[in-house]
């Protein structure tokens, strides 16, 4: 997929979430890169590029206090060519990039890999 469409997919998966979430996205980046960086595979202990689809790095709101200011903004990175290889077709492709957009802005939120697990798995508490 042409990188122009890949990256209106990704825009229009950030302006499909609830407006109480998009007023909180502050001194945040979202860019879409084709494949994570070695070093970013290595921090997480993954075994090769294809196992990352996306990645939050910063501080997480949650974490930030009084001393959070004149900060470079955080990062999220949406992964081209691993998303395209874990789809079979275009809407699979969507509905992935808006899973793993929203996964991405969750851990901005200060939400953690085992919590996402539960509420996509149905556990709400």
């Amino acid at each position: 997929m042409r990188r122009e469409k890949f990256e209106k997919l990704v825009l229009d998966a950030i302006s499909s979430m609830p407006d109480e979430f998009k007023e909180l996205l502050e001194n945040i980046d979202i860019v879409v890169e084709d494949w994570p960086s070695s070093s970013q595979i290595k921090s997480l202990g993954l075994k090769n590029k294809y196992e990352l689809l996306g990645l939050y790095e910063g501080i997480p709101r949650t974490r930030r206090d009084r001393s959070y200011n004149l900060a470079l903004p955080d990062k999220i990175s949406i992964f081209q060519k691993p998303l395209e290889a874990d789809c079979s077709s275009e809407q699979e492709l969507k509905q992935e990039i808006i899973r793993t957009v929203k996964h991405e802005i969750a851990h901005y939120f200060g939400l953690d890999d085992d919590r996402l697990e539960e509420i996509e798995n149905g556990g709400d508490t």
